[in-house]
């Protein structure tokens, strides 16, 4: 088949346009998918090598110096007054010159902006100054980009077959001369943990939440059985409640307890949290039989996709003894990747499941297969315009 015309990608984003005006749902996405879209039919060979590999580690490189600087700090803080090049140089501590060619490139990458002889921050670099996000430059810049890095010489060197699914011999542990498993590597390695975490909650920022296009009234809340069990919904190594706490904000009061387990050093953390909580914590470790039986709903957000074939299996069926028939359902929020038309965001995780964890994002044939080795059966897949991730509604086959 055919790649687009520029021309019929142009008709298409006229079409998005009036969708973004009207704040249609996915509108903003589609825009952003076609305008990428639209530069692939436009750019020649030369262009394309040019912004692949020099133009965008250019900027990611400028932008993670601009991390240890403080520039988009300064440029925040000086607003629409904005700053000369001497005056941001004096701010920063970087050379006048050189700081010029440096944040030049990220005038012409549209990161900041430059006019009337003044650098000014965009809606993009104050975006960008926030901490989470500047723990997130540091992540991928130190800890991740050297898995990409890596792939050519590593695949080379293990005769270019796909790693030990779940292992520790994968790309990770190549870039980076270690044993240790990616989450290991963290731990050991401070500050990392802490801007993992901060990646963590700037990566689904912005995304509507799993509970927001998964019909709850009709699909959970309705027909709740408490004499089967008064627990309405688990969340299976739900950190620190971050999904339970919007859940119960949006549907509370509900009918039903709400309870979160992670691992014990987890919920140590949680218990000793000042916070007011809507739901309960407990300590369970999903390799082990699940303690709550018959709940009506068991959700697990982004867990499978940690894990192997083969350990996957056991996270589920360690659930299925738990479930009540016809009534309890699973809900998995996990990326379904299009075979045909795969998102960028699909294809983005599973580049980094493949670097970090020697593990993959599944199909919605790899899905209903490892599923149904579990005695489940898929109900529903629901899906949001724009959100990489979707929710499978499982239960008992």
């Amino acid at each position: 088949m055919a790649s687009p015309s520029a021309i019929s990608i142009l008709d298409a984003i006229a079409t998005s346009r009036k969708a973004f005006e009207n704040n249609e749902a996915g509108a903003r996405e589609a825009l952003i998918d076609q305008s990428r879209a639209l530069i692939s039919a436009l750019e020649i060979p030369s262009e394309f090598v040019q912004r692949t590999f020099w133009a965008e580690p250019a900027q990611s490189a400028i932008i993670r110096l601009a991390v240890d600087v403080k520039l988009f700090q300064c440029l925040q803080e000086a607003g629409d007054a904005g700053l000369t090049p001497s005056a941001l140089s004096e701010k920063v501590g970087v050379d006048n010159a050189l700081l010029q060619r440096l944040v030049r490139h990220l005038v012409a990458m549209n990161v900041v902006s430059f006019q009337d002889g003044l650098f000014r921050a965009t809606k993009l670099s104050n975006g960008l100054a926030a901490e989470n996000y500047q723990h997130s430059i540091s992540i991928c810049y130190d800890a991740t980009r050297p898995s990409f890095n890596g792939f050519p010489e590593y695949f080379k060197k293990i005769g270019y077959k796909s790693p030990t699914l779940g292992g520790t011999d994968g790309p990770w542990q190549a870039a980076h001369n270690t044993e240790l498993r990616f989450f290991d590597w963290l731990v050991a390695t401070p500050p990392h943990l802490q801007h993992f975490d901060s990646f963590m909650t700037a990566y689904r920022a912005g995304k509507p939440d799993w509970h927001e296009f998964y019909p709850v009234a009709e699909r959970l809340t309705a027909g709740f059985d408490a004499s089967v069990s008064d627990v309405l919904l688990v969340d299976v190594g739900g950190g620190k409640g971050h999904d339970v706490a919007t859940f119960a904000a949006q549907h509370g009061p509900v009918t039903g307890r709400i309870v979160l387990q992670d691992r014990e050093p987890v919920i140590a953390n949680v218990v000793a949290s000042s916070e007011e909580r809507a739901f309960e914590v407990q300590a369970h470790d999903f390799f082990t039989t699940q303690p709550v039986k018959g709940a009506r709903a068991y959700f697990l957000h982004s867990i499978l996709h940690d894990w192997s074939d083969e350990d996957g299996l056991k996270i589920v069926q360690n659930l299925v003894p738990a479930l009540k028939k016809g009534y309890s359902r699973v809900l998995f929020n996990e990326i379904v990747v299009n075979e045909e038309k795969p998102t960028l965001a699909a294809t983005n995780m599973d580049m980094m499941m493949l670097a970090h964890f020697a593990v993959r994002e599944r199909t919605e044939a790899d899905w209903r297969n490892i599923l149904a080795q579990a005695g489940l059966k898929v109900v529903n897949i629901y899906n949001y315009p724009g959100v990489a991730e979707s929710v499978i509604e499982a239960e008992l086959a």
